[in-house]
């Protein structure tokens, strides 16, 4: 019996031809396109204009530091701050620097020289890292300024160093050393697609059944509601987990994403997240008058459920009673812990908690579920 519902329901599974496609290309188009978008995996080449109002040999030295930074490229040299305004507004550059009159003299009778800089903060990513260049630049070009300052006061080259220099702060970034985008969005991106398909799967899961005329040949044959659901139930779980193998497969050995935990860990966290996952579209689909309904109260949750579960916006930054709500959705707890997975490789009795959180939300999910379908 087990078994020929098991069959039956690959054989639904597979003649909607909609939903098969989605299950089976839905992810691994998503991975080929993030790959590709992200495939510079740094931010480079920023669009910089330079506004020179000095036209000093000092002025010439800062601007060839500028060109020579790793992460600016020197784009325009409009001749005013009005001229690099309008260029912003346009979209053709994102930092002007504009030097000010004077900055020669400045610096050569041992003043302090101000340089302004401004960043489009219009688009976040690009201006995080622009603002990070620009920092970068101005520190050098300030110990440099100090350094020369100290020397014409007659300072030895030794001294003035250590004196402007007094304390060395040294940046490492762990765990991402390169701060590659590739390697902290792509995968992620990738399995919040593969959840919102197996979301859209598993929200069919009863009113697939008590939706169609059906379901009263099988209420007056006596068969177990247990036995149809736990099998219909089984065939999405494996069906998900066997939907999920590529998309690891790719990313781990194509791709070169890291993970620092054993493999086996990061599948076995996936299954319980997958059961999970199976509970709450599950439960959706017991709650709907018809399918539509059903999957659209799915979507209602897993659509948005990856920006809320803090992997891009820290859940501390969020407002407490969001924080606290956040955590009834299994995303929240996967993609936390895919983080730590496979950047950190935590210890046992740290990913002992999102598993305890996966098992408490099936059986919260799943007795619910059990307790609306009895009385259809």
């Amino acid at each position: 019996m087990i078994r020929a519902l098991i069959q039956r329901e690959l054989l639904y599974l597979w003649r909607d031809r909609g939903l098969r496609n989605i299950l089976l290309f839905g992810s691994l188009l998503g991975l080929a396109l993030f790959f590709a978008t992200y495939s510079a995996q740094v931010l480079q080449n920023i669009p910089t204009a330079v506004v020179d109002l000095d036209h000093s040999s000092a002025s010439h030295q800062l601007i060839e530091k500028v060109a020579q930074a790793e992460n600016l490229q020197v784009a325009a040299y409009p001749d005013s701050y009005e001229e690099a305004e309008e260029l912003m507004k346009r979209g053709k550059i994102v930092v002007t620097m504009v030097i000010p009159e004077n900055y020669g003299k400045t610096l050569a009778l041992g003043r302090q020289g101000n340089v302004y800089m401004a960043i489009d903060g219009s688009n976040m990513i690009y201006s995080t890292n622009a603002t990070t260049a620009a920092l970068t630049v101005a520190k050098t070009i300030s110990a440099q300024a100090g350094v020369k300052a100290l020397l014409a006061r007659g300072f030895q080259p030794s001294e003035a160093q250590n004196a402007y220099l007094g304390v060395e702060l040294r940046e490492e970034a762990w765990f991402n050393p390169t701060l590659n985008y590739a390697y902290f969005l792509v995968l992620a991106l990738v399995l919040n697609i593969w959840q919102q398909c197996c979301t859209l799967a598993a929200a069919t899961n009863i009113i697939s059944e008590t939706g169609r005329p059906s379901w009263k040949q099988f209420k007056m044959a006596g068969l177990s509601k247990w036995t149809l659901f736990a099998s219909k139930s089984a065939v999405h779980i494996v069906l998900f987990m066997f939907m999920v193998l590529p998309v690891y497969l790719i990313s781990f050995a194509v791709f070169k994403v890291p993970l620092h935990c054993s493999g086996w860990l990061l599948l076995f966290f996936t299954l319980a997240f997958t059961i999970a996952l199976h509970s709450v579209g599950t439960f959706t689909s017991s709650i709907g008058r018809n399918a539509v309904d059903t999957t659209r109260y799915g979507m209602i949750i897993a659509l948005p459920s990856f920006i809320l579960s803090g992997y891009g916006w820290p859940l501390e930054s969020m407002p407490a009673f969001l924080q606290s709500l956040v955590k009834l959705l299994p995303q929240t707890w996967f993609f936390q812990g895919l983080n730590y997975l496979t950047f950190k490789n935590p210890d046992l009795s740290f990913v002992q908690t999102y598993f305890w959180a996966f098992g408490i939300i099936s059986v919260v999910c799943y007795g619910a579920t059990a307790l609306l379908t009895s009385r259809k």
